[in-house]
């Protein structure tokens, strides 16, 4: 099993920055995948952004530019930095990992709000 903590959430106004970061647990089993997605208040759910264990890196449209992803291989720890944020980006952002057996472990989530 793996435990994800994330924390950095908050209040900003728009076209503020926010940088969010996860860590997991220490683990022996391999982490393929580290990222992040978000539940808007009017529930729609998507992938904001997934970072591998070669480094490689996708974003959403909606995010593309604005956001990015980074992960330290060390200590399993994500990191989504958000820039020019805007009201739409308001959500719960949950980190995941994928691991080596390619189950899925999510966080309890942090909450954006983007209000002016």
């Amino acid at each position: 099993q793996v435990q994800l903590v994330e924390s950095g959430g908050g209040l900003v106004q728009p076209g503020g920055s926010l940088r969010l970061s996860c860590a997991a647990s220490r683990t022996t089993t391999r982490i393929r995948t580290l990222g992040w997605y978000r539940q808007t208040p009017g529930n729609r759910r998507e992938r904001v952004a997934v970072i591998t264990d070669r480094l490689s890196r996708d974003y959403a449209d909606s995010v593309q530019g604005r956001f990015t992803i980074s992960r330290v291989i060390a200590n399993n720890t994500v990191y989504l930095q958000m820039n020019n944020l805007k009201p739409e980006d308001t959500a719960l952002y949950y980190c995941y990992c994928l691991i080596e057996n390619m189950t899925i472990f999510w966080g309890q989530g942090t909450q954006v709000t983007i209000s002016s």
